[in-house]
């Protein structure tokens, strides 16, 4: 099952043309899922490239589904 938005969204995280806004985009990710309830752990690095975790109930990832709804809604083109 393919969702045209994250699809999206994947593609671009996979080629990044600008790094400093990609990391930004991906900071503001694990913000969303931080104030939905779900926990974030940093498993392990290796050079640049971190190893996280994220964990929570099916309610917190119910929250965070909606919430990055919300925000791509908010940055989509009207």
């Amino acid at each position: 099952m393919s969702n045209p938005i994250f699809s999206h969204r994947a593609t671009a995280a996979q080629q990044p043309r600008n790094k400093g806004n990609s990391v930004c985009e991906f900071d503001a990710i694990l913000a969303l899922a931080r104030e939905s309830g779900l926990l974030i752990t940093l498993d392990g690095q290796i050079g640049r490239e971190k190893y996280q975790s994220v964990a929570g109930s099916l309610h917190a990832f119910q929250r965070f589904a909606e919430a990055l709804c919300e925000a791509i809604d908010q940055i989509a083109p009207a």
